[in-house]
């Protein structure tokens, strides 16, 4: 076959581990004591981490913290790994430590461990700060230091003005002004409570995150990385624009478990992108294919670069909850992106890579059924066999289900022993070769134990995301250590103790990675309090809502565009979790305020994914868009250009946010059985499809102008059916408020009301807007509406609101106590809007 050669000189593996370190794990490698001081710092971070969340200091009743010490000492070891792994410029030494960065760690490890020795003085004084308190807090400003090492510049600009905002109050123009506070106060409220730098987003990234990113860390080590690309090299690197499609599923499985864009596209792209040059496309493409994939792996669950949990605490819903909503649009992504570059290759006339197996099609096909229906058949077995041993042996289950777990990961192992190691050949080599499917597969399906471990925990079991992904980091542990001995034991090679000092190496290596690649998240969660702090102390979130009100002339659509905008600025140059805290704290509520002010009732995690893919969106974009450098560096390209190209192909995931808020059916919300989600699906995906087509300027041929616009009416047609139907009869209609408990009293259980609020504003202005409040599934009218958090005066003439609970559904979306029930807006019967998919499709036979 003949392919086409590339000049450009590709990195070296060292040059790429570079620039991840440089971005995420810190660019200093000191020698000698030092090194392995840190080495020793990472590793008990990561114990200290696995002794937190195991249920072991409650047996032993030793080592217990409490959450404000578990997020203290969290800090503690975040500090001191920012300022001895990131040197503080680029032309620092990165062999050395300089005594400079000592004295800052230590003074940053004395601000944080002074609120955990004096925590019951502190305590007992709430809002009273002494000297020694605001001098504390003052040194802990340190953390800004730490985050620009760790993240770069923008995460501390932001904080900055953020404190410059808090204190300078008087002095701001018109609806900008505020009365201001005082250092006293604002040391309190910034670093001695939890409404700042100790607040949630540290919280989670305590009590989750770590974990889930140690078990990626780990998964990494033990090779799965390496044989995610192998499988999805070897499962369509034969058919045309096969790298890129190839690139595009890596990614996805790489990104379920990275919590780094710019890694995810190392990670691949080391592979994907020469190869991809190889069969035709340019690096500029190569570059942007592999951004835009390494960037999407980041909404793909169940990690979404750490921001998932995060959500789960921000919208009130389950962890479980938060990978359901997101999962569609994930995999409508993908899919889209799978489609742009099957696209590409045709428009170029690309051809695939050949391959080693000498299977026909048909014996392809049936070997593919065969596998489909055995991993069907074991699922059920799997999941019905530990649902009986459930019944059977009570308490003894867990022990039967880890026996079944071992006796797996040995079989697999096995499996794996009777087929040599395999390798990606050299993409820089003249000719290359993909391996078969299966000989590719079977080398690593023990990898697979863990992930299944960690999601039955989280989605069967229903444990808390700590607990499942302590499971979870165990019994990847585990498989990096025994992995080695018991393939050599399967092949009849002798078993030494070398075998067994490497895993332990492998397993202490995976903790100081996992440990060192929390470092930006530990920081960057902790500066993001600061964030936090300034909208709970001064109320800037309802100056941001004003702002963009007045901008977008309240047009919601141009609110929209405004929010996704701000969003990627705000995004710009900030890791995944960092990016979400940020554009979540800012710019969610004032989405939330302005659709119910436009009598649009959105689902809370509908705006949390609206505001989390725009944030995502900076990867990518120029002139800051990591991930695009990366890319660059790799395929030889400009960064800027690669930037704009991954820019271009990203369009597609720039669109679903706006269909989250107007059909947020795509979060699987408002699903009536699974006919109803199978249409729902299947419309989505042919909408994304001639979406792409239209953006691409090609479909079956290359398309002309009209064809592009009739693409992108049966996109519009398919993704918001309900729209033409809401222009014949409308979806609902008005009710009055008295009729609340009759309405109540016929909604489904966990259905959802949707009243109209009566409220005023901070200048004493009247004001209405629709709220959609989730019922509970059982009680009375009462307990049923007290589930979303909302108490009311009575269920008569003018019902107001007369309590409601903090945290609770009704409290995120700003209702107070003193609120009006205006009306209510109930179902009014009408035809299945999907009725329109049919002359849509009919129009995209046309085309």
């Amino acid at each position: 076959m003949t392919v086409n050669q590339t000049t450009a000189a590709t990195p070296t593996r060292a040059e790429l581990d570079a620039i991840v370190a440089e971005a995420d794990m810190g660019g200093r490698k000191p020698v000698g004591v030092v090194a392995r001081l840190i080495s020793v710092i990472a590793i008990s971070w990561s114990i200290f981490q696995l002794w937190y969340a195991s249920p072991l200091p409650f047996s032993l009743n030793i080592g217990i913290f409490n959450d404000t010490e578990a997020r203290a000492f969290h800090l503690c070891f975040a500090f001191v790994l920012a300022f001895l792994a990131f040197p503080a410029f680029a032309s620092s030494s990165r062999t050395r430590v300089p005594l400079g960065d000592w004295v800052l760690a230590g003074l940053a490890v004395c601000s944080v461990l002074y609120l955990v020795i004096f925590y019951q003085t502190l305590s007992q004084r709430p809002g009273l700060p002494t000297t020694a308190d605001v001098v504390a807090s003052v040194i802990g400003v340190l953390l800004l230091e730490a985050s620009r090492r760790a993240e770069g510049p923008w995460m501390p600009i932001i904080a900055i003005a953020a404190l410059i905002y808090v204190f300078a109050g008087p002095w701001l123009p018109g609806m900008m002004a505020h009365k201001g506070v005082s250092i006293s106060r604002a040391a309190s409220h910034f670093w001695i409570t939890s409404e700042g730098v100790f607040g949630v987003a540290l919280g989670v990234a305590t009590n989750f995150i770590f974990l889930f990113v140690l078990f990626g860390a780990l998964l990494e080590r033990a090779g799965a990385g390496n044989w995610f690309i192998q499988v999805a090299f070897s499962l369509l690197g034969r058919y045309r624009g096969g790298p890129a499609k190839a690139a595009v599923v890596a990614s996805g499985m790489t990104g379920m478990i990275s919590g780094s864009s710019v890694a995810n596209v190392v990670t691949t792209g080391t592979f994907t992108i020469p190869l991809m040059k190889r069969v035709g496309y340019t690096p500029v493409q190569a570059g942007g294919i592999e951004c835009a994939a390494g960037v999407n792996g980041q909404i793909m669950p169940p990690v979404m670069g750490a921001a998932a949990f995060l959500m789960a605490e921000y919208v009130g819903i389950s962890y479980a909850e938060v990978c359901k909503h997101a999962l569609i649009p994930a995999l409508l992504t993908f899919g889209a992106l799978f489609y742009v570059v099957d696209l590409e290759a045709t428009k170029a006339k690309m051809s695939g890579i050949p391959v080693k197996s000498k299977r026909t099609l048909q014996q392809g096909a049936i070997a593919g059924a065969l596998t489909i229906a055995s991993l069907v058949i074991l699922a059920n077995l799997v999941s019905y066999g530990l649902g009986w041993s459930k019944e059977l042996l009570g308490e003894h289950s867990g022990a039967f289900s880890l026996a079944v777990a071992v006796l797996a990961y040995v079989g697999l192992v096995w499996v794996r022993a009777k087929s040599p190691d395999l390798a990606i050949d050299d993409p820089n080599s003249p000719v290359v070769t993909m391996p078969d499917f299966y000989e590719a597969a079977r080398t690593g399906l023990h990898y697979l134990i863990p992930v299944v471990i960690l999601i039955w925990c989280l989605m069967i079991e229903e444990l808390s995301p700590g607990l499942a992904a302590l499971w979870g980091v165990l019994s990847m542990a585990a498989v990096v250590l025994t992995q080695g001995p018991l393939t050599a034991f399967f092949r009849g090679q002798p078993v030494i103790s070398a075998q067994w000092v490497d895993g332990v190496r492998d397993v202490l290596a995976g903790f100081e990675t996992g440990a060192r690649n929390m470092i930006g998240i530990g920081v960057a969660t902790a500066t993001a309090g600061i964030l936090v702090g300034a909208v709970t102390l001064t109320g800037v979130g309802l100056v941001m809502t004003e702002i963009v009100e007045f901008l977008s002339g309240g047009s919601l659509v141009i609110t929209l565009v405004l929010v996704g905008l701000i969003c990627i600025v705000l995004g710009t140059g900030l890791p995944t979790t960092a990016s979400y805290v940020v554009v979540a704290t800012l710019m969610a509520p004032v989405v939330v305020a302005l659709a119910a002010q436009n009598d649009l009732a959105v689902p809370l995690i509908a705006v949390h994914m609206f505001v989390f893919y725009f944030g995502l969106m900076a990867d990518v974009t120029p002139p800051v868009g990591l991930a695009a450098y990366a890319a660059g560096a790799i395929s030889g390209a400009d960064p800027m250009k690669v930037g704009w190209q991954g820019t271009w192909y990203e369009f597609r995931t720039v669109l679903l946010p706006f269909i989250f808020i107007f059909n947020p059916q795509i979060l699987m919300i408002d699903i009536e059985g699974w006919g109803h989600l199978m249409l729902v699906v299947s419309c989505a995906a042919v909408a994304m499809m001639a979406f792409c087509a239209a953006f691409q300027g090609y479909f079956l041929t290359r398309n002309n102008i009209w064809e592009t616009g009739a693409l992108l009416l049966v996109c519009f047609t398919l993704f918001r059916p309900d729209f033409w139907m809401d222009q014949i009869i409308p979806p609902r209609v008005s009710a009055p408020a008295t009729e609340i408990a009759r309405v109540i009293d016929q909604t489904e259980a966990e259905g959802t009301l949707r009243v109209r609020i009566r409220s005023t504003d901070i200048n004493g202005d009247e004001f209405i807007q629709t709220a959609r409040l989730t019922l509970g599934a059982e009680g009375d009218t009462s307990q049923r509406l007290n589930a979303a958090g909302l108490t009311l005066s009575s269920f008569g003439a003018e019902p107001l609101i007369s309590a409601v609970r903090p945290g609770s559904e009704a409290a995120r979306l700003k209702l107070r106590p003193g609120d009006q029930i205006d009306s209510l807006l109930v179902p009014n019967p009408r035809p299945q809007p999907f009725l329109f998919a049919i002359p849509a499709l009919a129009l995209l036979g046309l085309v």
